[in-house]
């Protein structure tokens, strides 16, 4: 995997604009739970998520957390470098949520490319305006949709994400990423599960009804 599966406009870069970008990128990994970048504080760099699974959350001052999006193999993170963007600031936590393999591209280097390239800039532009559309969309998730349809969201997505209806997670965690207590979580997959939707076990929850779960996400 190489620059140009990260950047569509990699050969619309000059010679000596990819020389800097490939020279100063540094190739990190991370064990799961670990912590890639720590808010709005730091200014880590350019990620290009290599392998793995990062999630993207922000905490209220209480410590609340809530997952803002993820990022799989491919994917570019612009926010743990998001000083490269004059007058934005956004506190966001990225973690580790399998083991990740990630280069990183320090913030002035590319600030300094992106100055001089119009296709980077523009694509850069394009990116975050796109993870500004899928934080703007869980904002219109939690103002408009229910909890129960949330949950059944979460539980479909993290089936497909994992290919198994049995997902190994515990109630804490889905409430750090739906931004809800734990016992919420418990009471809605309690109905859930006398609803047959979902089957319980310690550390563990078994889908047993797809098809009424994407229903109630619907």
């Amino acid at each position: 995997m190489d620059f140009a599966d990260f950047f569509p406009v990699w050969d619309k870069l000059k010679d000596n604009e990819r020389d800097k970008l490939t020279a100063y990128a540094k190739e990190r990994r991370f064990p799961k739970g670990s912590v890639l970048h720590g808010g709005s504080s730091e200014c880590t760099g350019l990620m290009l998520i290599r392998s793995g699974q990062i999630r993207a959350y922000t905490t209220s001052p209480e410590g609340k957390e809530i997952t803002l999006y993820r990022l799989f193999e491919r994917d570019i993170c612009l926010f743990s470098a998001s000083c490269i963007m004059n007058s934005i600031q956004f506190d966001v936590t990225l973690a580790a949520e399998k083991d990740a393999e990630v280069t990183v591209i320090p913030s002035e280097v590319y600030k300094s490319v992106m100055n001089s390239s119009a296709p980077l800039a523009n694509f850069t532009s394009e990116v975050m305006a796109s993870r500004f559309s899928e934080v703007m969309w869980l904002v219109e998730q939690i103002m408009w949709k229910s909890f129960d349809s949330r949950l059944a969201a979460f539980l479909s997505e993290e089936a497909n994400i994992e290919g198994s209806n049995t997902l190994k997670i515990t109630h804490e965690v889905i409430g750090n990423h739906l931004g809800s207590p734990r016992e919420v979580v418990t009471r809605m997959l309690k109905y859930f599960a006398d609803e047959g939707i979902v089957r319980l076990a310690r550390g563990a929850i078994e889908i047993t009804d797809g098809t009424r779960l994407r229903a109630i996400a619907e």
